[in-house]
């Protein structure tokens, strides 16, 4: 009742403390007690914590009930969220159709993924599975949808079980067309808001019972199966407690459910050569737009601002050209970046809101730029942008770093020892088994020399089509990207960066696949693997401290910009590549 406070980790500190007012409290995770280790101090004995189960995840109730057991605390569980009662202006709930996500994008029938997934199921002796993870919904049946913003994900959840396969969607969402494509798929479609009782009849073996070992949608050999699953058996339901909600994990009885993580979240991070071969031409396209936007941007501060240039540094001070009503901001060359996108060919949106920031802003780690309030670009200072986009064939996600005056020395060898990061990562050769745990210090070290760091992680999945972050996998500091090793066919992000609260901030960001390497030997049998890097847009020579930098480092960096050019140059004109020619002339010492 009298105080108020907002956990976030270290992205968003110094975005929360320039927009919570009174009496609000940053609480840095990390660094700050747990929300649940302060409740538990802060509350009386037996006192009621209330959640919404449909906000809260399993892992995240145990955990919380946990901790609060010591002090006799209880977690409720609430029939309505007290945020929506209190949101008067909500606006209405759009209907936004569910499309078909073609077998041309996707590389495998849904049929194939519900064969593989009963097959899960039956090594695990379970008879269903809930998902609530939208993503995972949308790649088991190759649907997508608009209902979240820069995500193209249906708001459903659904159940499998070893006969059955329901999609629980608003059916004002569905066209003839998808309502005889799911059927086709053996998928039923059921009411959004009956997946609460279609739980409870799942947790009895009510749900589904119709399956027959002859039928053609299912080849798992069962010796026999009734209401309650494999004969003898308790009717076992699969859960993943970082995903599935509180709220319907409640309904079932703590001896029925196999608690671990959903078969489909290391299918989905493992992408199929269709899948692969989509990203790699979307990054090309997506890389195509950036190298456009960049010499429209070039071109613009020289016009404006009479800025020396992307490659120039000439001595002096620069001098405006046009008066002050003509300007360029964070959000007018944040919507150009997106206008260039929009021209080629799948595009279908964002994939994020474009973080585009100057100088101070760019120290913002997830800075998002309002047009009210948003910065004027500035010859004199760090331009950052990370942006990307969803296309039919694939999501892309890409950060660079510039400058179009003179940089100073110390933004140089900042700027020089986050490239350093980046490439030492992509360049990583490293046994099978390897966690993202482990590469997290490769990008990390040459920051870490002159007593500097990042607050983020180093690499996310990222999706076919699907969510810009997608897990199991990640390459991090943080505990958990211990739990999952990675594996060839997975995509990651390579983006280290260093930000000087108050003055600037720089990320370099690629999407990497993990590929097989060609070792010259192989210790333990293991094999062994490496990146391949599929975006394509060039890195600020100007930025560069070249005496920082290695013979192979250097090597590295003209290797990369000579593809550039090869894969770029059938999208430019022949203005648009005499600019990449010159982005991309080797490095000369």
């Amino acid at each position: 009742m009298n105080e108020a406070l907002l956990w976030t980790d270290g992205r968003y500190f110094l975005q929360a403390l320039q927009q919570l007012t009174d009496p609000w409290k940053l609480m840095r995770i990390g660094e700050d007690s747990p929300v649940e280790i302060w409740i538990s101090d802060n509350l009386p004995k037996d006192a009621a914590v209330g959640i919404d189960p449909w906000c809260i995840s399993v892992d995240t109730a145990h955990r919380w009930e946990h901790v609060f057991l010591k002090n006799k605390q209880n977690l409720i569980q609430l029939s309505q969220n007290l945020v929506d009662e209190v949101w008067k202006d909500r606006p209405a709930l759009e209907i936004r159709p569910v499309v078909i996500h073609p077998i041309e994008f996707a590389g495998r029938l849904v049929e194939e993924k519900l064969k593989d997934l009963r097959e899960k199921l039956a090594q695990e002796k379970a008879s269903g599975i809930i998902f609530t993870a939208l993503d995972e919904v949308a790649w088991l049946y190759n649907i997508r949808g608009d209902d979240v913003a820069y995500s193209p994900v249906v708001h459903a959840f659904a159940i499998v079980t070893l006969a059955s396969a329901f999609l629980y969607v608003d059916d004002r969402k569905i066209s003839a067309e998808v309502r005889s494509y799911v059927s086709e798929n053996g998928i039923e479609i059921r009411d959004y808001g009956s997946v609460e009782s279609d739980v409870v009849s799942l947790a009895s073996g009510k749900l589904g019972i119709s399956f027959s070992p002859e039928d053609s949608r299912n080849d798992i050999q069962i010796e026999d199966v009734n209401e309650n699953g494999p004969k003898g058996k308790k009717n076992l339901i699969w859960v993943d407690p970082a995903t599935c909600c509180f709220a319907l994990f409640s309904k079932l009885s703590s001896d029925q459910i196999v608690l671990q993580q959903s078969p489909l979240a290391l299918a989905k991070a493992l992408k199929n050569p269709v899948e692969l071969d989509g990203l790699r031409k979307a990054h090309i396209r997506d890389g195509a737009a950036v190298v456009q936007y960049l010499i429209w941007l070039d071109n613009q501060m020289q016009e404006i601002y009479g800025a020396p240039g992307y490659f120039f540094e000439p001595e002096g001070k620069h001098k405006r050209k046009y008066s002050e009503t003509t300007k360029l901001t964070e959000v007018s060359v944040s919507d150009m970046l997106e206008s260039f996108r929009a021209k080629k060919e799948h595009f279908r949106g964002l994939s994020f809101p474009t973080i585009s920031s100057v100088g101070p802003n760019a120290a913002v780690i997830h800075y998002s730029p309002d047009s009210k309030s948003c910065s004027e670009l500035d010859v004199d200072k760090i331009y950052l942008f990370d942006s990307g986009a969803q296309y039919q064939d694939g999501t892309t996600d890409i950060t660079r770093t510039v400058h179009f005056g003179i940089p100073s020395t110390h933004e140089k060898a900042c700027y020089t020892a986050v490239l350093k990061g980046h490439i030492a990562l992509d360049s990583a050769k490293f046994p099978n088994g390897t966690n993202g745990h482990a590469l997290d210090i490769l990008a990390r070290i040459p920051l870490w020399k002159d007593g500097l760091d990042y607050r983020h992680g180093t690499g996310h999945g990222i999706g076919s089509y699907l969510n810009v972050h997608e897990g199991p996998h990640l390459i991090s500091f943080r505990p958990q990207a211990r739990n999952v090793a990675l594996q060839a066919s997975m995509t990651v992000t390579d983006e280290p960066g260093y930000y000087e609260d108050g003055n600037f901030g720089i990320r370099l960001e690629n999407v990497l696949i993990v590929k097989e390497a060609d070792t010259k030997f192989n210790f333990g049998d293991k094999g062994y693997l490496s990146f391949e890097h599929i975006t394509w847009a060039p890195y600020q020579k100007k930025l560069m401290d070249l005496t920082m930098l290695t013979p192979e480092e250097i090597e590295w960096v003209d290797t990369y910009h000579s593809t550039c050019r090869e894969v770029l140059a059938s999208y430019m004109n022949e203005r648009e590549i005499t600019w990449l020619i010159r982005a991309t002339e080797p490095i000369r010492v």
